[in-house]
């Protein structure tokens, strides 16, 4: 299990806040998160509240330890590391029930300070980038949130691409039954800009679908996946796109069978992938690809 108890002696009288700060040294925000989420806990393992005064001679912390199950980084530099993240594999535990996720590979690898320093979707496979320190965590992500990257992905997708497309529509959340669905704009004075290019690659006429490459300019929630489905060309296996929502429901509230997902999205996991990141650090210019086939497997098999 990735969260273990480890139990720290305790000064009784002082508020669990000073603490955590004071007795065990922890950062203010890290403390603060702690406590928000309740991972801190008396000697009959109740979580504390943060102005509750500390009535026992040790205290409980719910910390994550991290276990690897054979997954190795891709490359590793002296302040960053990337991985080839399969499919089906969430970066962060969503709950204390979690087994497994990559921040166990993450700091099984490179310890406490490590942290990806954006995200994918857990279907999405592909590169993922991450500092080892806090500085290059907090460097990487200023550089993800400033644009200041360029990122491309391989899709199988339904139907026949034969030229370059390039979409445009602007996004906004859908607002319906699936909270986490987007939807094209039907004006310019909504949502947000977004844009991506498609370039075919190879068609699959046995199976009607076209492996192609999609390069987005910007980084909306599931632009490239709802790009595309408003084209006409859904990615296949996708979950959320281009099927019912008592559909889309059961596999979000994972109660989809895979025979089920099978049947509705045309395979088992999303056919999205990252596979190439181009970025500078410190005035060094990086070209990455994945090393992952799995895409290339799949479109010929």
């Amino acid at each position: 299990m990735p969260f273990i108890l480890k139990r720290y002696p305790a000064t009784i009288g002082k508020t669990i806040q000073i603490l955590l700060l004071q007795d065990l040294g922890l950062k203010h925000g890290y403390s603060q998160r702690m406590l928000s989420r309740k991972r801190v806990f008396d000697a009959n393992q109740i979580a504390y509240k943060n102005s509750d005064i500390v009535h026992d001679d040790h205290i409980y912390i719910a910390e994550f330890e991290g276990h690897t199950r054979g997954l190795k980084p891709l490359l590793t530099f002296k302040e960053f590391a990337l991985f080839d993240k399969p499919s089906h594999l969430m970066i962060h535990p969503n709950s204390k029930n979690t087994k497994y996720s990559l921040l166990d590979e993450i700091r099984y690898h490179f310890g406490e300070k490590a942290n990806q320093a954006h995200r994918i979707d857990a279907e999405t496979s592909g590169l993922l980038l991450l500092g080892l320190q806090e500085k290059a965590v907090k460097a990487l992500a200023t550089m993800f949130e400033n644009k200041e990257y360029k990122k491309s992905y391989l899709a199988l997708v339904e139907g026949e691409i034969k030229e370059d497309i390039k979409i445009n529509y602007r996004l906004r959340k859908e607002g319906k039954n699936i909270g986490v669905r987007m939807a094209i704009c039907e004006n310019d004075e909504e949502g947000k800009e977004s844009l991506t290019y498609i370039k075919p690659i190879e068609y699959n006429k046995e199976k009607n679908i076209t492996l192609v490459e999609a390069i987005p300019h910007t980084g909306r929630q599931h632009q490239i996946r709802v790009h595309l489905y408003a084209v006409g060309h859904r990615i296949v296996g996708d979950p959320i796109y281009g099927i019912n929502d008592v559909t889309a429901e059961e596999y979000l509230d994972k109660t989809l069978s895979d025979e089920a997902r099978l049947e509705a999205t045309g395979a088992s996991r999303l056919w999205l992938h990252a596979n190439y990141l181009e970025f500078f650090y410190k005035k060094v210019l990086y070209k990455i690809y994945s090393k992952n086939k799995s895409i290339y497997n799949e479109f010929k098999s």
